[in-house]
């Protein structure tokens, strides 16, 4: 069974930092493409973030650029989004999933090609 669980959301300032914890099961990270997502309501799911370790491939919108950093830590089986500079329209679930079929973070990605979403974590940056 496939399983991600994020956590480490909370309520923050602008400018804040935040460490966003993907904790996966049922496969190795380090072997799979895994994004981060965000979300806020009437809104689609955006990708933030994608990582797949086999090709050092790591990639990130544009939004976050220069402010965001994924990793993941093999002996935990863990992806982190390490969240600096944060803004208030960073603001929204955040949610990690696993990419469906061909491994990889090339281009461009949508939520319909990840799946074994996990519950979320919500990010507050105050206004």
């Amino acid at each position: 069974q496939v399983q991600l669980v994020e956590s480490g959301g909370g309520l923050v300032q602008p400018g804040g930092s935040l460490k966003l914890s993907c904790a996966a099961s049922g496969f190795t990270v380090d072997h799979s493409a895994v994004a981060w997502f965000r979300q806020v309501p009437g809104k689609e799911r955006e990708g933030v973030s994608c990582i797949f370790r086999p090709d050092n491939m790591i990639t990130y919108a544009n939004s976050v650029k220069g402010r965001f950093t994924i990793s993941t830590d093999s002996a935990k089986n863990v992806v982190y989004l390490q969240m600096n500079s944060l803004k208030a329209e960073d603001t929204a679930v955040y949610y990690c999933a696993k990419r469906l079929g061909r491994q990889h973070c090339s281009g461009s990605y949508y939520p319909l090609d990840f799946g074994s979403w996990g519950q979320g974590s919500q990010v507050t940056v105050s206004s």
